[in-house]
């Protein structure tokens, strides 16, 4: 072949290579484009295995202790009439979501756990319950996913209803509750704000500021935790609060002490002592007080005038949580006494007290303090069963259906003869602790070998004891806890490059795209 014609086909060469290359990448960003279309919507998150073993093991831990507390668990629906959620939230009541209307109902989306819940007491006529309901809400809100404010969430919920109880018992319990889930949690540090709202009541009364504005007082107060008071008088001014009445407004919202402390400072205060509401608020706080002191927990406690929560079916003590090691989240778990709720769908009132805690606030600090967590996986087999050989398949079944119908959680490989070393990779991947070895040896002497892979140790033994002895094996809690196998470096180099090189890829693709973009405009 000629010099010249050597070039020629060189040069063809290279064009189809380079076609191919275009054609490729061309391919790519229309993927690209086609992903991008395709996402979460605004406010919702998808959860992965490994983060849905961290929510059921905090659910557990929640669930645990609602039950140590003797409660039961109910359900109700995700939606509910709209009449039945309107006028409980104040202010709250514009992020509710309503759906179209469906066969001649009005319904919305429920906001929280509790007004379902109220209205659950009246349609089922229940005189008294202590009960736990884990489940969504929605709200219309304005997400911030950083902060763990997103318009799909979980509330854990645990609630106390019935009359004639004595003052501040079942409240004691309640806070109980919430110290025990919190410090068995591994949130860090955190403070229960106390208030109560008949309190709230008795300073707006001495300020002199209308009933008529309570509600809109409060809303404002209750932003104190993260406004300067400067902002809240200025927002009271505008709504039609004289600058007296906030100014003596602001002589009780900026108090905040240890509980017993603050208490006697108030029970000193004359003005607030010959108020009617003033007295009944601080008799409650007292009694309250003895009893967080009895359970040992008054030191997670803080009473906080400015805790204003914000829902307008409160009637006695309030409560929020925050943690104090970080401000990256917002309140963690709210509650209060709400005695006229249940009335509202009844014509019978039952006084009832609750808390609602918030998982998802809180799943980004226990995401990073489970990780080193062996015990905790997605997958929760415990036996694979492993091929050392070909064609055995009908024997892989056998001993998986035994280990099946023994109650044991187990596993095969769907390959008809599946690799070794995918087989081991798989277990050590998914870190099942045991693997069973089936070959050709081990069926002509009737045996099965065992591997435990938390420390490597193999056991053979008669095929008729394989249950017997797995069983043994799994009572001891350190042959469950297998380790996530750690990169070599040469692994570490190779995964560092294949990202390096899947971001310039992926730059590429936008450079494409864009390119598209622009010709579209043109």
């Amino acid at each position: 072949m000629e010099p010249n014609e050597e070039i020629k086909k060189e040069d063809s060469n290279k064009k189809e290579e380079k076609k191919e290359h275009e054609k490729h990448k061309e391919k790519k960003s229309k993927a690209v484009e086609q992903r991008d279309k395709v996402k979460v919507v605004k406010g919702a998150r998808d959860f992965l295995p490994y983060q849905m073993a961290i929510r059921d093991k905090a659910f557990k831990i929640i669930k645990d202790v609602f039950k140590k507390h003797g409660a039961v668990e109910i359900d109700t629906p995700v939606f509910e009439l709209k009449e039945t959620l309107m006028g409980k939230y104040g202010e709250d009541s514009k992020l509710i979501y309503d759906l179209n209307d469906q066969g001649g109902e009005l319904l919305s989306l429920r906001y929280d756990l509790t007004v379902p819940f109220a209205r659950f007491m009246a349609v089922h006529n229940l005189p008294s319950i202590k009960r736990y309901h884990i489940g969504k809400v929605y709200r219309r809100d304005n997400p911030q996913m950083s902060k763990g404010r997103f318009r799909e969430f979980y509330q854990c919920d645990f609630d106390i209803a019935g009359p004639n109880y004595g003052k501040m018992i079942p409240e004691a319990e309640v806070l109980k509750v919430v110290v025990e889930i919190l410090t068995q949690l591994p949130v860090g540090g955190f403070n229960i704000k106390l208030n109560h709202r008949i309190l709230l009541d008795a300073m707006t009364n001495i300020a002199k500021i209308p009933d008529d504005k309570f509600k809109v007082v409060c809303s404002s107060i209750d932003k104190l935790d993260k406004e300067e008071w400067s902002v809240v008088k200025e927002e009271l001014l505008s709504k039609q609060i004289t600058e007296e009445q906030a100014n003596k407004l602001w002589e009780y919202v900026q108090l905040k002490d240890k509980p017993k402390d603050l208490l006697v400072k108030l029970q000193n205060i004359s003005e607030l002592t010959s108020n009617e509401k003033g007295k009944v608020a601080l008799d409650e706080m007292s009694i309250l007080i003895d009893y967080i002191s009895i359970e040992n927990i008054d030191k997670y406690c803080t009473f906080d005038l400015s805790l204003a929560r914000g829902l307008d079916y409160y009637t006695g003590l309030i409560y929020e949580t925050v943690l104090t090691d970080t401000d990256k989240v917002g309140s963690i778990s709210g509650g209060g006494r709400f005695d006229n709720l249940v009335g509202m769908f009844s014509g019978k009132q039952i006084p009832a007290v609750g808390v609602s805690i918030g998982i998802e606030r809180i799943f980004n600090i226990l995401e990073d303090k489970f990780k080193d967590d062996h015990s905790l996986r997605p997958c929760e087999t415990e036996v694979l069963v492993a091929a050392a050989g070909k064609n055995l398949t009908k024997e892989r079944f056998k001993v998986v259906n035994e280990l099946w119908d023994n109650g044991l959680k187990a596993e095969i490989l769907y390959n008809e003869n599946p690799r070794m070393d995918k087989q081991m990779d798989y277990a050590v991947n998914n870190r099942i602790p045991f693997i069973v070895f089936i070959g050709e040896n081990e069926l002509k002497e009737n045996k099965i070998k065992i591997k435990c892979l938390a420390n490597g140790n193999e056991i053979m033994e008669d095929r008729g004891k394989m249950v017997e002895v797995l069983n043994k094996l799994k009572e001891d809690p350190e042959l469950l806890k297998v380790k996530m196998p750690e990169l070599k470096d040469n692994q570490k180099d190779k995964k560092g490059k294949e990202k390096k090189d899947k971001k310039e890829e992926k730059k590429e693709e936008e450079k494409v795209v864009e390119k598209k973009d622009e010709e579209k405009k043109e």
